[in-house]
């Protein structure tokens, strides 16, 4: 496997939902006796966000730079750790609640390159890549603004 890229990398940015369970079957069929953990993180459109009473959400992307922006991300994760493929899924235009959002998985040989790969793809999506959501509400909607907390979360990454 070469260190510079996973052994498969796929990323989408699309409107349409995704299955998880074809996602999961798909990175498991890539490598199967060299497979020995699959992470992966699904993010849901909730309820309460910036405000309360969310009823959907909006999300826009930056075409072509959002998919370089995670290639990136999914290079400096492989620069840290050791796995085998890859998959960001991220949706975007209107969603309702309950909706899946977000799909990062990693493949590896180990859990704990699993694992860390996968929260540090995602940690660095949220504050790194265009993406730019929209709260909607009853009567009112609003952007979200970038989140303190997301920027903590990359600190134990940069030390």
């Amino acid at each position: 496997m070469d260190k510079e890229t996973p052994l498969q990398c796929r990323i989408k940015i699309q409107k349409q939902d995704f299955s998880v369970e074809k996602e999961y079957q798909f990175l498991r069929s890539l490598n199967p006796e060299n497979t020995g953990a699959i992470c992966s993180f699904v993010g849901l459109v909730r309820e309460f966000g910036d405000y309360n009473a969310v009823t959907g959400m909006f999300l826009e992307h930056y075409p072509g730079m959002t998919e370089k922006s995670l290639q990136k991300i999914v290079s400096q994760a492989l620069a840290l750790w050791k796995f085998q493929a890859v998959t960001i899924i991220h949706r975007i235009g209107a969603l309702k609640l309950c909706d899946q959002i977000v799909f990062v998985a990693v493949c590896s040989a180990h859990r704990h390159d699993a694992f860390a790969a996968c929260e540090f793809i995602m940690d660095f999506l949220k504050t790194s890549a265009p993406f730019w959501k929209k709260e909607m509400g009853h009567n009112e909607s609003q952007w979200v603004a970038a989140k303190q907390s997301d920027q903590e979360s990359i600190q134990k990454w940069l030390k």
